[in-house]
């Protein structure tokens, strides 16, 4: 039997900061009742001035690797997923290495935006069945309250946004127990970029920053919400019945499905699709808000504490983002 990648540890950072509805209230037009039936946030996390995305990564890797019960020496390669990296360029996984001070190992980033975590984990799954690394160190993280439009005009956005990192630990499991990642599923579609984007910088752009474009208001991110809602519902339960699907399984067989916490509107209708009881869905998006590519690890983490995942038990995931990007994972814990 092959190899198959088991997750040895996770572990999850938010920053303290709560910004509430209310918080909300005092810096455009709208309510806590408005947010909440739109989205079913009731807070987020913000990061105070001078936090990096590389911050939270690093304290979530540390919780992961105690989790994990290795000593982060035994790291043989990183892997970063984030939209939000501290710079332009390098990407955020060098940062994070050097900040473990695991110089000289390598460091992968991936830029799939929401489902960046799953396009990461089925990276680390290559790697690890095709025997190239032992314990890869995958870390999502975000920081996106520095940049979101907190007027009239960009609330659609800034209401949905937190900040936070998840992490898990990845090694091979040797024992035929059938335990490990089963597969991935990763599909996209770039015919719609321009529905969920930052549209600058761009180096299409010289100067690639102009008082013009700032007072467009171009830096800041911009959503298609109808047709990226549409999308989202349709999208996520279609993947995860391929992988179901692909693996022999019924949704009968899931006793978690973790949905990338886009809204608590579109995970109810996941949920709905697939026709899986709603105590089956793990949800965290009331108190920690979008969370972009680390929405995923950070409730995994959370599901795992609460003792929603057991030994042996079924676990999808599910994701969608811009690009289009979608994605899927069937994990037998």
């Amino acid at each position: 039997m092959s190899v198959r990648t088991v997750i040895t540890g996770t572990g999850h950072y938010v920053p303290p900061r709560v910004v509430t509805n209310f918080d909300l209230e005092k810096l455009m037009t709208t309510s806590d009742e408005w947010i909440r039936q739109r989205s079913g946030i009731i807070e987020r996390r913000h990061v105070e001035p001078g936090t990096g995305t590389s911050d939270l990564a690093y304290e979530a890797a540390l919780k992961a690797i105690e989790d994990a019960s290795i000593d982060k020496s035994e790291i043989d390669f990183i892997i970063a997923a984030t939209l939000s990296p501290d710079y332009y360029f390098p990407g955020l996984g060098v940062i994070v290495q050097a900040k473990l001070g695991l110089i000289p190992i390598g460091a992968l980033d991936v830029r799939n935006q929401c489902c960046g975590f799953i396009y990461a984990i089925s990276v680390a799954d290559q790697y690890i069945r095709t025997g190239t690394y032992k314990k890869i160190l995958l870390v999502a993280a975000e920081v996106q309250s520095t940049n979101l439009d907190y007027s009239d005009e960009g609330r659609d956005m800034a209401v949905l946004f937190g900040d936070g990192a998840g992490a898990v630990i990845l090694e091979p499991n040797e024992n035929d127990d059938g335990r490990g990642i089963l597969s991935t599923h990763l599909f996209a579609d770039g015919r719609y970029v321009e529905d969920l984007w930052l549209e600058k910088p761009s180096p299409k752009d010289k100067p690639v920053v102009t008082e013009e474009l700032a007072r467009a208001k171009k830096f800041f991110p911009r959503m298609d919400g109808k047709n990226v809602f549409k999308n989202a519902s349709m999208r996520m339960p279609e993947a995860v019945r391929v992988a179901l699907e692909h693996n022999g399984m019924t949704v009968e067989d899931i006793s978690l499905l973790i949905p990338h916490q886009a809204n608590d509107r579109i995970s109810q209708m996941v949920a709905h699709s697939l026709r899986l009881p709603l105590e089956k869905v793990m949800r965290n998006i009331d108190r920690i808000g979008n969370t972009t590519a680390a929405s995923i690890p950070i409730a995994l983490d959370e599901a795992i504490k609460q003792g929603r995942i057991k030994r042996g038990d079924i676990v999808a995931l599910t994701a969608f983002g811009s690009g289009y990007t979608w994605a899927s994972a069937v994990i037998r814990w």
